[in-house]
């Protein structure tokens, strides 16, 4: 149940409809100082239409508002504070995760709807860098959060596999490669390659004309052009599919901008019958004036199609295919001015579907205070930071538990768990600092030290030897209210997750449970043999469950024993 919407309902209730359950709602807070109540209602705005003061109307709601689930209501100034009552509560929001187990916190309101999520997107021939981690580990735990409230979710990996920079490595290979060495490391000796061509072209000014020619070639379906692209292409996929794997992370399309290839003219021809193209200096171009956005490139002057005529194309397709409801693109923000021209185009086209189409732009992962650069060669390989951050985990765990079996596999869920975590606590749009000492940290605000809490949990109810049966009583000390009031508050975490397209809610969230757990395994003997021993243990059990939940909603695994 959530208590707010309980406490908004007879708030209105009381009211006679002055205000609206959704109103009140959206007026209630949550007091600062527990010793102010679980709930507050501010009566500033009632005193107009009832002509009395707030501090007046504070008192005269505190005398109406009996309710068994409410220990008790007092006027505080202009403020209604309700304090639930901790036992009944207690009670209810155990038993429903105990009976509901990892479907406690499931929605429904995007039931029967699909929503379709472009995310990671690497380029081809390149290695995957810590770069790429943000966009592929955000998407992936919204896809999850959505899921969470009932939609289908589609994740589509739309492969950077087309564009100048092919023309740029055929080139390269045709001048430096070697065979051999490709195939033995392909992504390492490609990059290679794209670097060399970037150096050399600043004195080499013919290396650029080369790369053109080639990409044109690859363009007009020139068979050797062809063949190198798709060998760069398979190997690079080989690649990905085991950093993906190790990541925990699935696409359920792998349709890359060279898929879009023979659908851009469709899009050329739709807007040429509506009038919507223009010249200028030679190219195409959509004005988008009454947007105040600069004209979107269709075609260049060279006849050459662009990244907005690709994506025109995709966003019609994608349509055609899943017929979505939402279609999220969790792109970096330096990509926004693309994306509001894109969506723009697709509304002059008339698609009414355009409205639903959502930029979810991210910050910054820095090394140093700097921009990572694949071109300049200034890059942290994520495949190396994942398996040196399972290396790390494996020491820490040997220090710490010495006999634990397993070793291996709970190094892999902790150091890739770490990594991940340690990107979705940031606020999305947020720029952050490359650590891998920070990630890793079994104390503070990281990753091992939600799933170490979860692991605690897990070794509790195996000493208890016994079986926790759905009957709760008491649970009313300050540490178990602290874990009850969050364990209440998960559903609405999880839709303002949703609604914020945000997953750092939920790493705030298992961080603040985490803690509550903490302070109450530190205040409770939970094993001692009275009357509230199977309360205790259900208690356990149920933050152990919603831990559990809100990890794998970013995509971490939870290791029993650490």
């Amino acid at each position: 149940m959530n208590y707010k919407v309980y406490f908004a309902k007879r708030i209105a209730d009381s009211l006679d409809e002055q205000l609206t359950e959704q109103q009140a709602y959206e007026l209630i807070e949550t007091p600062k100082y527990a010793s102010h109540g679980d709930l507050a209602f501010p009566c500033f705005t009632l005193a107009k239409t009832l002509r009395k003061s707030p501090a007046l109307i504070a008192e005269e709601f505190a005398v109406k508002m009996n309710d068994p689930l409410f220990e008790k209501v007092e006027a505080k100034g202009a403020y209604v504070n309700v304090f639930l009552d901790k036992a009944a509560v207690s009670k209810q929001v155990v038993e429903a995760i105990l009976q509901q187990g990892s479907h406690y916190g499931d929605l429904s309101f995007g039931k029967e709807q699909t929503i379709v999520l472009d995310f990671s997107s690497p380029n081809i021939a390149k290695p995957f860098s810590m770069g790429h981690l943000r966009s592929t580990v955000i998407g992936s735990a919204i896809a999850n959060i959505a899921e969470k409230c009932g939609y289908k979710a589609v994740r589509i990996n739309h492969l950077g596999d087309w564009g100048t920079q092919f023309g740029k490595l055929i080139a390269a290979y045709k001048r430096w490669g070697d065979e051999s060495k490709i195939k033995e490391n392909p992504i390492k000796e490609l990059f290679s390659l794209y670097v060399k061509f970037h150096e050399e072209a600043e004195t080499d000014k013919q290396l650029e004309s080369e790369g053109r020619a080639w990409f044109k070639k690859l363009e007009d379906g020139n068979e050797e052009a062809h063949r190198i692209w798709k060998w760069f292409r398979d190997e690079s996929l080989k690649d990905f599919s085991r950093i993906y794997e190790l990541l925990g992370v699935s696409f359920d399309s792998y349709n890359g901008e060279a898929f879009y290839n023979d659908k851009m003219e469709h899009i050329v021809h739709l807007l040429e019958e509506q009038n919507l193209l223009s010249e200028s200096d030679g190219a195409m171009v959509v004005r988008l004036d009454e947007k105040e956005l600069p004209p979107c490139l269709i075609k260049k002057s060279d006849g050459a199609t662009l990244y907005a005529t690709r994506d025109l194309a995709a966003a019609v397709y994608r349509y055609e295919t899943y017929q979505f409801a939402k279609a999220l693109y969790v792109v970096g923000r330096e990509q926004s001015l693309h994306f509001q021209q894109v969506f723009s185009v697709l509304e002059k086209l008339g698609f009414d579907w355009a409205k639903t189409m959502v930029h979810v732009p991210f910050g910054l992962m820095l090394k140093d205070g700097k921009k990572m650069s694949t071109r300049k060669g200034r890059v942290i390989l994520l495949e190396d930071a994942l398996k040196e951050a399972i290396a790390l985990a494996k020491q820490n765990i040997a220090a710490k538990n010495p006999g634990l079996e397993n070793k291996e596999e709970v190094a892999r869920q902790v150091g890739v768990g770490a990594v991940i975590f340690y990107d979705l606590k940031h606020e999305r749009t947020n720029n952050i600092e490359f650590s891998l000492e920070d990630m890793l940290k079994f104390e503070g605000e990281t990753g091992p030290y939600v799933q170490y809490t979860y692991a605690r949990s897990c070794s509790i109810l195996r000493n208890a030897q016994t079986a926790v049966t759905n009957t709760i009583h008491g649970l009313t000390t300050e540490e178990s209210w602290k874990i009850v009031k969050l364990l209440a508050s998960f559903p609405s975490v999880i839709e303002k997750a949703y609604e914020h397209l945000d997953p750092s809610l939920i790493a705030k969230y298992v961080i603040d449970l985490a803690q509550a757990f903490n302070s109450y395994y530190a205040h409770t003997k939970i094993l001692v043999k009275d009357e509230e021993l199977n309360s205790r243990l259900a208690l356990v059990q149920a933050a152990a469950i919603v831990l559990k939940e809100g990890l794998r909603l970013l995509g971490i695994e939870t290791p029993e024993q650490m």
